[in-house]
């Protein structure tokens, strides 16, 4: 299998180990998250899948604290009653240093690692990033997505049948794990009927309604498939503007891969003529763009008015506002709407980020951006942000 060079997140995580005792990577399930941890050349390796060392830490201070130098512990959710531990074993030598891995829940890691606050930092892996593939593959990323075994598939049918068997196993296998008692063909429909309102406005209720359930479980799944990493929900910003602002949540599937799945969408011939073509670009095309910002999801929003006005990424850095606009054109143009965002949100810029090839201004603080163009991290300082 091929080996791409995860260069940016290899980078990033050997800086942040010489910074926090403690680093939690996080993400879904065969993201990368063990090859990447391998790749850092730790003194010690502990796989909680594998029986052997599962065993090893049955007595997990006296397999630990003997121990010296950089420590990796993946599947880290399979034993969270080690975190105290760790936080006495960082404490006791400021030269010990832990990597943990962990696919479960973002929420169950915090919440178990309360022991470890001031000590840990968290960093979101996730699959393969447009920069790491390079922009001639851009649209195989898009169809497949960026989880590493469905992006070096040897074919677009061999990557839907392993990312079919990846819903299974995500269902039947990893929710359980999580004490979570959900029939797994219950949540599958849930996350199907889900998948149909990606790129939209959530209406809780319209949801519930369709599924037969309270507005209260829809949050509920919709939490669980949140906390797994396999859905982002956008906030609304609320501003004091003098109009009606739209003030329920927005959410798109992580993966754009999934997301096609889901859909039963098997080639790159069959996204191009479905209804789905525009929404799915904009979430693959959004996902790129927030980990170039490099922003957890709580401080991204929308903006949506009930006059018509939107703008499907907002954000704030240096004390000032930040936009971006998705569009699946050919040659994106100034619109009202965009217009409306400058001047209501006071924005210091705005990216209209499209497919195409050309970057060209469209007012002094509104930009056309290529996102094969797009730099892995965010610069302010030009019109691109290359």
């Amino acid at each position: 299998m091929k080996i791409i060079d995860r260069w940016h997140d290899r980078e990033t995580i050997t800086q942040w180990i010489k910074i926090f005792p403690v680093l939690a990577i996080l993400g879904p399930r065969q993201c990368g998250k063990t090859t990447l941890a391998r790749a850092i050349n730790a003194d010690h390796y502990f796989d909680l899948e594998n029986p052997q060392d599962a065993a090893r830490l049955e007595q997990p201070q006296l397999a630990l604290e003997d121990l010296t130098g950089l420590i990796v512990i993946d599947e880290i959710q399979r034993s969270v009653e080690l975190f105290p531990l760790l936080r006495y074993l960082v404490d006791q030598d400021k030269n010990r240093k832990f990597v943990i891995l962990g696919s479960a829940s973002r929420d169950l890691i915090r919440q178990s690692s309360e022991s470890l606050a001031g000590r840990i930092a968290y960093y979101y892996l996730g699959g393969f990033r447009l920069q790491d593939i390079g922009p001639k593959d851009m649209k195989i990323l898009w169809f497949r997505g960026g989880l590493p075994r469905s992006f070096l598939a040897a074919s677009d049918e061999e990557s839907h049948l392993w990312r079919n068997q990846y819903v299974t196993t995500f269902l039947e296998r990893d929710i359980p794990q999580l004490g979570i008692t959900i029939p797994a063909r219950t949540l599958r429909r849930f996350w199907l009927m889900l998948s149909h309102y990606h790129g939209q406005i959530l209406n809780y209720a319209e949801l519930g309604r369709s599924f037969g359930i309270s507005d209260m479980t829809v949050r509920k799944y919709c939490d669980i498939l949140e906390g797994t990493f396999m859905v982002r929900i956008l906030q609304p910003w609320y501003a004091n503007i003098g109009k009606r602002i739209v003030k329920r949540p927005k959410l798109y599937l992580r993966d754009s891969g999934l997301f096609h799945t889901l859909l039963s969408i098997e080639s790159q011939e069959q996204l191009n003529v479905s209804p789905k073509l525009g929404a799915s670009w904009e979430g693959f095309a959004l996902d790129c763009v927030c980990r170039a910002l490099g922003k957890e999801d709580t401080d991204l929003y929308f903006w949506h008015t009930h006059g018509g006005a939107e703008l499907d990424l907002f954000w704030q850095w240096g004390g000032q506002n930040w936009g971006v606009e998705f569009k699946y054109e050919d040659a994106p143009r100034l619109t009202r709407s965009m217009q409306t965002a400058i001047k209501d949100l006071q924005l210091a810029g705005l990216w209209v980020v499209y497919p195409g090839k050309s970057s060209y201004a469209l007012a002094t603080n509104i930009h056309v951006l290529p996102l094969s163009e797009m730099g892995i991290t965010w610069n302010y300082s030009d019109s691109s942000p290359l």
